[in-house]
């Protein structure tokens, strides 16, 4: 016999680590700003970088050689109702072990990567990522980033991040998925037009400012921290991104209905009862 209790846990607040983070907008209070990515797992507004372990990748030589394993069994057929092997069901057996300790050995990872993160700062800032729809679609060409995509669970971190900050009292600030923290310089807050994944290394056009593009993305996350401590939130700022963009017009089209709804009738049938119409008609077709 067995119970289950559910519990509320109790908030467990930690002191202040009183050292200010690379960041912080003279907040005064231990403040992080995270880019998170497939290159570097993390990359944190203090300058340290956080190397993405690739827990499938490693794996994926083994699981490749186990699938072809249990290519050459004999499988289940529901068309003949052929029952499957002894040797296949060891074998996706076998996969499916692999699969549990692919996703054992990552939230390991990523449990120790949160835990440290809200014992070490107050205060905690990261982007609104949209990954499903950044694994929606792409092609072939896009098959390998949307593979390390899922295997980095990017996903996994923020809500990791959201409640362990509710049990701990740290501070979690969401910036704006439309927040261009990568096209922002961190130094003198230029935007920049265009910013190619393939460039790595960000140069302000106005003050030229260069850093690592993910360590300036950190950096620009940590400084919404005073933003939000002056009265605004890290939403809003995204929000005025987002109206400063200019919508495309959008011209209703002309609607056949919309000239019946007048009392004008249709092209058609403007001078389908007009008998001069119809005699000048026959006129121009006689000629």
């Amino acid at each position: 016999m067995s119970f289950s209790v559910e519990t509320t846990v109790p908030a467990r607040a930690l002191p202040p680590t009183g050292a200010a983070a690379v960041g912080d907008g003279g907040v005064g209070r231990s403040v992080v700003g995270i880019d998170v990515g497939v290159k570097h797992l993390a990359v944190l507004s203090t300058g340290e970088m956080i190397e993405n372990p690739k827990h499938g990748r490693k794996q994926a030589k083994q699981l490749r050689r186990l699938g072809r394993r249990a290519s050459r069994r004999v499988g289940p057929d529901r068309r003949t109702g052929q029952q499957p092997s002894r040797r296949w069901l060891r074998t996706q057996e076998q996969i499916r072990a692999l699969h549990t300790r692919i996703a054992a050995a990552r939230r390991d990872h990523l449990h120790k990567l949160t835990t440290r993160l809200v014992r070490d700062f107050d205060t905690v800032v990261v982007e609104d990522l949209n990954i499903a729809g950044m694994t929606r679609s792409g092609g072939a060409y896009k098959r390998g980033l949307n593979r390390a995509l899922h295997d980095a669970a990017l996903a996994e971190i923020r809500r990791q991040l959201t409640y362990k900050t509710e049990w701990t009292g740290t501070g979690l600030h969401v910036a704006d998925r439309w927040y261009p923290s990568s096209k922002t310089c961190s130094n003198c807050q230029a935007v920049k037009n265009k910013l190619p994944l393939n460039v790595r290394v960000f140069t302000c056009d106005a003050c030229g400012f260069r850093a690592d593009r993910d360590h300036n993305a950190a950096l620009n996350l940590a400084a919404l921290a005073a933003v939000v401590d002056g009265g605004a939130s890290s939403a809003s700022c995204g929000r005025d991104v987002k109206e400063a963009r200019q919508k495309p017009t959008i011209r209703p089209a002309t609607r056949r209905a919309d000239g019946i709804a007048a009392g004008t009738p249709p092209s058609g049938e403007r001078d389908r009862g007009n008998p001069a119409t119809h005699a000048e008609c026959t006129k121009q077709h006689s000629a």
